[in-house]
């Protein structure tokens, strides 16, 4: 006759070696896959930043994206005064840590918090198109509350600072067919062209409920809303002025424009 204690310690041997043998093997699945996980991490996050800059073509290998990456140039900016910082890396940099931390982080008073963001870093990673040393597109990080969600994305302006070149939103948790429009390419494809600063550098974009009227002559500055999700919308006016405004990088596009101008 078995033994009941011989029977429960078996099975107990076999569940505690089934266990150590599972680990084992997920966690050498985990590291022998961190460096592809990296690595579509890398590949996604420039993708997107070349969609915003209207240099991505579906079927882009990521060859292809590494090497237009080649140009563009990725610099730290202070967004106080616009400074550029040379001693933060901007490939390490990481803007949302740096925006959770009391010591690389701005507190946000409810009448500048357009964003609805509560803290914004003190600093912020910028990427620049050139042509022959000439600024052809600043591409510039956007973030700020939605519905039900943050929404992040780039604004890619172009070399006069003020005209968009593209808007890409590369994540958001907002309600699907509704909100998480703002990520359909047909309804990103109107802010092409748009002029998003008015001559002084303040920001004028605005998301119009009901559609642009035709004849409008304040046209240039704004696009349709998303049907059915109001608040998205107003969200991404907002955001978007938010972080085009003094809160944002209003300094750094005013002293790019004083450079420009002294340049020419």
């Amino acid at each position: 006759m078995t033994d009941a204690k011989d029977d429960w310690k078996n099975v107990f041997a076999v569940a505690l070696s089934l266990c150590l043998v599972c680990s084992v093997f997920v966690s050498a699945t985990a590291v022998l896959l961190a460096p592809r996980q990296a690595a579509n991490v890398t590949f996604d996050a420039q993708k997107n930043l070349l969609q915003a800059a209207g240099l991505f073509r579906p079927g882009d290998s990521p060859g292809r994206i590494s090497e237009l990456m080649q140009g563009v140039e990725a610099r730290v900016v202070n967004l106080s005064d616009g400074s550029y910082v040379d001693d933060i890396d901007p490939a390490t940099f990481d803007q949302r840590a740096a925006a959770r931390a009391d010591a690389t982080s701005l507190v946000l008073s409810p009448q500048m918090d357009l964003a609805r963001i509560q803290r914004r870093s003190l600093y912020a990673t910028v990427y620049l198109i050139r042509d022959g040393g000439q600024l052809q597109q600043v591409i510039l990080p956007v973030r700020g509350a939605g519905l039900y969600s943050t929404l992040y994305g780039f604004i890619a302006l172009g070399s006069d600072l003020r005209t968009v070149i593209g808007l890409k939103f590369y994540e958001q948790g907002e309600t699907a067919g509704l909100g998480a429009e703002v990520d359909n390419p047909r309804w990103l494809a109107q802010w092409e062209g748009k002029v998003a600063l008015d001559r002084a550098g303040r920001p004028v974009l605005q998301v119009v409920k009901g559609g642009v009227r035709p004849g409008d002559p304040d046209a240039i500055h704004k696009v349709d809303a998303i049907s059915g999700a109001t608040i998205t919308s107003k969200s991404v006016q907002n955001l978007l002025r938010f972080w085009l405004d003094e809160a944002g990088f209003g300094p750094y596009l005013e002293r790019l424009r004083r450079q420009s101008g002294e340049e020419s």
